[in-house]
């Protein structure tokens, strides 16, 4: 009885150490490493927090993972300043300022947070529902989820499913994990907490 505890003991440690593994923080709350810049705006660290704003260019600016994902689910927390229009990239890749992917929308009330738009292809792909909105707690801090499997990809706002969209082209893309400011200048907003879990 005692050698079958031990068999189960050790099998559970081994499943804790290989989920612990596959999660990892993409920031570390001190500076920008594991990251690349593309534009002029602004992308820093303060007080433990992302922080991204706009520059004096008032241009496209993004944080990009140096690394690619394929499956993944992220967690991440943002909390919107200004007007807010930013967005979280998936499988996307940068030339310049401009991004080929799939940003799942992360702007002010009435702006479909959490809807998929396609950079420089077909525009919006899904947006949520009007009623879910009422899910964005804009100027404090949101929990957003995003789910990629395969072609598939769901979002989920503060515990709430936005939009559960699958895609060939999504299905096919690759690339890495990019934050967005967008054009227009006003823009600041604050990240914390984000974890990636490879699938």
């Amino acid at each position: 009885m005692k050698k079958i505890l031990i068999t189960v003991l050790l099998f559970a440690a081994v499943q804790i150490v290989s989920f612990a593994q596959k999660e990892q923080k993409l920031f570390n709350g001190k500076n920008l490493d594991g990251w690349v810049i593309y534009g002029t705006e602004k992308w820093y660290v303060e007080d433990g927090l992302l922080v991204s704003e706009s520059g004096p260019d008032k241009g496209y600016g993004y944080l990009g993972t140096e690394k690619n994902f394929d499956d993944f689910e992220i967690t991440l927390e943002f909390k919107q300043e200004a007007n807010g229009n930013s967005g979280v990239f998936i499988r996307s890749t940068v030339d310049g300022t401009k991004v080929s992917g799939w940003q799942v929308e992360v702007a002010p009330p009435g702006s479909d947070t959490g809807g998929i738009y396609e950079s420089y292809g077909r525009g919006w792909l899904i947006k949520p529902d009007p009623e879910k909105d009422s899910a964005l707690k804009f100027g404090d801090w949101n929990k957003m989820r995003i789910v990629v499997k395969g072609d598939n990809v769901t979002s989920y706002l503060n515990g709430v499913e936005m939009v559960n969209f699958s895609d060939e082209k999504i299905g096919e893309g690759k690339g890495g994990v990019l934050l967005q400011i967008h054009d227009g200048g006003g823009i600041k907003v604050y990240w914390r907490n984000i974890v990636l879990k490879e699938l």
